[in-house]
């Protein structure tokens, strides 16, 4: 999550007030933008879901209870998330029936998603341990982004590399541990 969402703020180059001295453009209602962003929601929460699939995959396939577990807390995530989403969606300019139907077909990625993690990561047990901590590490984010907006800020490129520094760090740190498990 923190990946995608720091190559969104680079792609995207947009910085609000206070982030540059020389900020001048307007920030009224757009059609048009409000269009693509609409469209754009529903390819990042496409995405999203996809990944939610094959993460209650690998859950189940590790531990039935971890699995149940799993789906409870991406359903407990998912439905404000999916409230947002329709709000966005009308707010671009969508239908009220359109913003429901696009956004029920978007939340079908995640069954696309568990099916494929089922039959594609089933037979690849020894990933199960990385997937869950990624899984982990994306919830982890979503909860600490919420608390410190300042993560969502676009940074300088050396603030960006200091992030992706601890990020890996982290990785580093997890994989020491799980040798060291093995090691004894």
């Amino acid at each position: 999550c923190f990946l995608l969402e720091k190559a969104e703020l680079y792609r995207h180059g947009h910085h609000h007030e206070g982030d540059d001295p020389h900020h001048h453009h307007h920030h009224g209602f757009d059609a048009e933008q409000a269009g693509r962003g609409g469209w754009s929601v529903l390819v990042g929460d496409s995405i999203h879901n996809f990944c939610d699939g094959i993460i209650i995959a690998a859950a189940f396939l590790t531990d039935v209870r971890l699995g149940w577990v799993t789906a409870l807390a991406i359903i407990a995530h998912e439905i404000p998330q999916e409230v947002g989403d329709y709000i966005v969606l009308l707010n671009a300019g969508f239908s009220r029936r359109k913003a429901l139907v696009y956004n029920a077909i978007s939340g079908l990625a995640s069954v696309v998603g568990g099916v494929l993690g089922y039959f594609v990561v089933g037979p690849w047990e020894a990933l199960f341990p990385y997937l869950l901590v990624a899984a982990s590490s994306s919830f982890v984010y979503v909860a600490v982004a919420d608390l410190l907006p300042q993560l969502q800020r676009r940074l300088p490129w050396r603030g960006t590399v200091a992030q992706l520094g601890w990020i890996g760090a982290g990785v580093v740190i997890v994989v020491l541990v799980k040798s060291l498990q093995h090691g004894h």
